[in-house]
């Protein structure tokens, strides 16, 4: 390491801190552009169709809401586990959970189209629908907004404070240790949090969807989803920064190969979860319990069930036990890019149908609005990102890590 790039607290060379401030801002514009284009897009079909454009908002807002929300996790998870993989992804993680005011702003929309969106909602439901109306204490527009603002209040709260101090680790404000050991602390409070909200929402934003149905594995599947999501994106995301400084000197192959196990390890979690679900409700064969998969098995969907098995999992499982598909930064970058377009199929499939049983329904707006969250929160994610180093060089668990070799090799 020169001499010039020793004496900066990022451990990088003015040059390549140019080079990286140049690629982040030309990506933003890129990112600012398509969002607006594409949200403009969508004003228009809301203009012309408000219930699909709520549809296909509530579907992409909660793939996108993935990433915020699984960097989060995964930060959390790496402060109490420490290890070579997690300091490469750190900053990425970090900056995703950072993007939280932004997500807790694009759900504002959502909370207009709620009786538009939630059969429980509408009061002549519960009028017709006894089991509705059994439901109401819980089901409620009051108590479900309550509960949203709630999630979203733990959620800002964490994810600021495991960001605020890692960046006051960063300018070595206080005593790195004791900064380490708040983060840990954090952390272990943080994952069962993380883990509770996030299936308290999935219920109250997508199972409730269809309130006759209930599965106690559905928030789980969404926890498993969004770690994939997070792990994927952060591969991609990896690979594009591994060339600048400080990264250049610390990524390794080995580094992408603990990446690719985990991204295996969850694709089993989502397998599994998804069978098991499945197998619950099909060994039980109850009126009440069969028709959420009855939506999903006729009028098209049926095609949707296979082409997850085989291309969320099967595909992804086969490939991710290559050792040396794994150590390849490109080979892995296009397994992660593969599993992210699945896992908005997944979502897609999760939430449409609910709105359109036993007939297969894809909208313009589905795929307009991917795009525009996607950019948007693109935006606000490259704009973050260029904030900061993009290593934790101040962490004290890191420098062990380095003068050991396992950061290297």
């Amino acid at each position: 390491m020169s001499e010039q790039t020793r004496h900066r607290p990022d451990g990088g060379a003015p040059g390549d801190a140019a080079a990286l401030a140049g690629a982040l801002a030309r990506a933003q514009r890129r990112a600012l552009w398509i969002a607006g284009a594409a949200l403009l897009a969508a004003a228009v079909g809301f203009a012309l169709d408000p219930q699909q454009f709520y549809r296909s908002y509530l579907t992409n807002y909660l793939f996108w809401l993935a990433l915020p929300l699984g960097g989060f996790g995964f930060v959390c998870l790496h402060n109490m586990t420490g290890g070579g993989w997690g300091f490469v992804i750190r900053r990425i993680l970090e900056t995703a959970a950072g993007t939280m005011p932004l997500m807790a702003v694009l759900f504002v929309p959502l909370l207009f189209g709620v009786q538009t969106l939630y059969p429980w909602a509408r009061p002549e439901a519960l009028a017709h629908d006894a089991l509705l109306a059994h439901k109401a204490p819980y089901l409620n527009v009051p108590f479900f907004l309550a509960r949203a603002a709630l999630y979203f209040a733990i959620w800002l709260s964490v994810t600021r404070l495991v960001t605020r101090w890692s960046a006051r680790q960063d300018e070595g404000e206080g005593p790195r240790v004791r900064l380490t050991r708040r983060l840990q602390l954090l952390s272990g409070a943080g994952l069962p949090i993380y883990a509770l909200t996030v299936s308290f929402a999935a219920i109250d934003w997508g199972m409730t969807l269809e309130p006759e149905w209930f599965s106690t594995i559905y928030g789980m599947l969404f926890v498993a989803g969004q770690g994939l999501t997070t792990l994927a994106f952060a591969v991609i995301v990896l690979r594009s920064l591994r060339r600048f400084e400080p990264l250049a000197g610390v990524v390794r192959r080995s580094h992408f190969h603990d990446l690719g196990n985990l991204m295996l390890a969850f694709v089993m979690l989502w397998g599994y979860l998804s069978f098991s679900q499945y197998l619950i409700v099909w060994s039980g064969n109850l009126p009440e319990e069969i028709g959420w998969y009855l939506n999903r098995t006729r009028g098209g969907w049926q095609v949707f069930g296979p082409a997850l098995i085989a291309l969320h999992f099967a595909l992804p499982f086969l490939l991710l036990l290559a050792r040396r598909r794994k150590q390849s930064a490109a080979a892995l970058a296009r397994i992660a890019a593969w599993i992210l377009v699945l896992r908005w199929v997944d979502m897609f499939w999760l939430i449409t149908p609910s709105f359109f049983p036993g007939r297969f329904h894809l909208h313009w707006l589905d795929l307009v609005l991917g795009v525009g969250i996607g950019a948007l929160w693109s935006f606000a994610f490259l704009r973050r990102l260029g904030s900061w180093p993009l290593l934790p060089r101040n962490d004290p668990r890191l420098a062990p890590l380095l003068e050991s070799g396992e950061a290297h090799t």
